[in-house]
């Protein structure tokens, strides 16, 4: 008997594991006539593969719906679906104790705090770029005043010495690590990717047919000697490894770059809140260190918001000229619009007054939060950076308890499994304090304290 085809969209931005995910979407499947009793399942391993996780993911979906006794193994056949299912095969609801969207006190991760904008500085950035003339072509590298005040913007708070010309205009991370991926590698190539890492990077990448490898990261980010051999790019996040927020050594990142430079590697630097440090001055950028390999990638949505669409790639030569050549190929540029919004807010002084408010509200934030939990003994992991703070927890189970105990009290949080290709070798919480006010995180504080220090007390 053939295989059934199974329809399935898995969600890797959720905070709801894959396969949870997966499962509730087989149960959704056969309630809605998809799947009929004695239909034939894909092996874990294929159905691993045809979905692009871990079979670790797959076979956990199946153990669960084997344990509620729908699906059922035959030996040497395979896995069917059996002919009396228990109970109705609909997708269970949660609405009884997950509050409404608008009760969540939002503490997931890879949002700004677009609420500390200046509101009269924000209109008058966009009456400002709306008196700049239409344009009659597009700027495909992006416009000139827009890539000279971004220049002026990575000396002043990256390091990065660079003037206006190798700089180019993205439509932010996700849109130009597409552009990398089509017009710079080919086909078949393999890049690796920190394990566990910013699995937006994962689907690009897959998605343009490339072959992704994972490569293990600890407290001080990638491990260079991780990378395995014959990969053509190298993706990560060196200034504050996300997520779990270590910052790559001295020492590790020129061994990094010499083996770059040795095997051909192109380094893809996603610099996302590189901005955001409390401790020291941000650090240097790997692309200050080794222009020659490094493409160095920005964004506004981390600093300011993501409404504007804008972000920006500092690259070899070569390599902005492919990207330059691909978009003059398919007709595909970064929008004008936000681009004017952020060269009228930096050429008021508004970007950098923001900035300066952004590292000190933010700094305070995560103060608050450090001093709360060192009180009640809760161990965190990560630098004195960013928008997010790392929890350990002891095992995936105790993960998946907490979100589901703290999303019952109205908080979102994000767990540290959705970040994993493979099973995961951490456990935890990614706690973000830039998207809620600050009552909301200081009301938050003490549900996520009595959560936590459940583990201390068993």
């Amino acid at each position: 008997m053939a295989e059934t085809a199974l329809p399935v969209a898995l969600d890797r931005e959720s905070a709801e594991p894959l396969a949870v995910q997966l499962a509730d979407a087989l149960r959704s499947a056969a309630s809605e006539g998809r799947l009929r009793a004695g239909d034939r399942l894909p092996s874990t391993r294929a159905l691993a593969e045809s979905l692009g996780v871990s079979r670790t993911v797959t076979a956990a979906a199946y153990d669960q719906l084997h344990a509620e006794g729908w699906i059922a193994g035959r030996h040497g056949s395979g896995t069917y679906v059996t002919t009396t299912p228990p109970g109705p095969l609909r997708k269970r609801s949660r609405k009884a104790v997950v509050p409404a969207i608008t009760d969540f006190v939002d503490l997931a991760t890879g949002a700004p705090w677009a609420g500390g904008l200046d509101r009269a500085a924000w209109r008058r950035a966009w009456r400002a770029a709306a008196d700049a003339p239409p344009l009659s072509r597009p700027e495909r590298a992006g416009l000139p005043e827009y890539r000279e005040a971004i220049a002026e913007h990575l000396l002043r708070h990256r390091g990065l010495a660079v003037n206006a010309e190798p700089v180019l205009a993205t439509g932010g991370t996700t849109a130009v690590l597409t552009e990398i991926a089509v017009a710079v590698l080919r086909r078949g190539d393999a890049v690796a990717v920190e394990e566990p890492g910013y699995q937006r990077a994962v689907g690009v990448f897959r998605t343009a047919g490339l072959k992704v490898v994972q490569a293990a990261v600890d407290a001080e980010g990638l491990l260079p000697e991780a990378v395995p051999a014959g990969v053509k790019a190298v993706y990560c996040s060196p200034a504050h490894q996300y997520p779990l927020g270590g910052r790559m050594s001295a020492g590790r990142r020129v061994a990094l770059v010499e083996r770059a430079r040795r095997d051909g590697w192109l380094v893809i630097e996603d610099d996302y809140d590189g901005e955001l440090r409390y401790d020291v001055a941000p650090l240097p950028s790997l692309a200050a260190l080794a222009p020659d390999v490094v493409v160095h990638l920005g964004t506004t949505s981390k600093i300011l918001t993501p409404t504007l669409g804008a972000g920006w790639m500092v690259a070899p030569e070569h390599i902005a000229t492919t990207i330059l050549e691909h978009r003059d190929l398919t007709g595909t540029s970064p929008a004008a619009a936000g681009q004017r919004v952020v060269v009228e807010l930096a050429r008021t002084g508004d970007l950098g007054r923001h900035l300066r408010r952004l590292r000190r509200e933010l700094s305070e934030r995560r103060a608050l939060i450090v001093d709360t939990f060192a009180a009640a003994g809760i161990r965190m992991i990560g630098d004195d950076a960013g928008a997010h703070v790392v929890v350990l927890l002891p095992s995936l189970d105790r993960e998946r308890e907490v979100m589901r105990l703290a999303l019952e009290r109205g908080l979102r949080v994000d767990g540290l499994a959705r970040h994993y290709v493979n099973r995961p070798k951490f456990h935890g919480l990614a706690i973000g304090y830039s998207a809620c006010s600050r009552e909301q995180l200081v009301s938050a504080l003490p549900v996520l304290t009595e959560l936590l220090t459940d583990d201390l007390r068993s």
